[in-house]
């Protein structure tokens, strides 16, 4: 599988895969509490990264820790999200 080039398509498809393995959990994105992210190029995607985390999360929660990182496992990927989720203390 080819990933998305751009900052923005990988952020979607990174959000859109921890909402399916939350959904596929019995959770939701409104039941994380703590979210990583790991970038390999935080300077340069932060403000277009921090658009898409706000199109998931659009209150100003869960908390959030961004770490620059000098690579990912897969070369390619700029994005890597670590989510901690407790399952139905979500509102939604």
């Amino acid at each position: 599988m080819q990933p998305a080039q751009g900052i923005v398509e990988q952020s979607h498809l990174a959000f859109q895969s921890l909402k399916l393995v939350l959904e596929t959990a019995g959770a939701s994105l409104a039941d994380v509490v703590e979210l990583t992210t790991f970038h390999t190029h935080l300077q340069a995607d932060m403000a277009a990264f921090a658009q898409v985390k706000d199109v998931y999360f659009p209150a100003r929660y869960p908390s959030w820790t961004a770490v620059g990182i000098s690579q990912l496992a897969l070369e390619p990927l700029r994005v890597e999200i670590r989510a901690v989720a407790v399952a139905g203390c979500g509102d939604a």
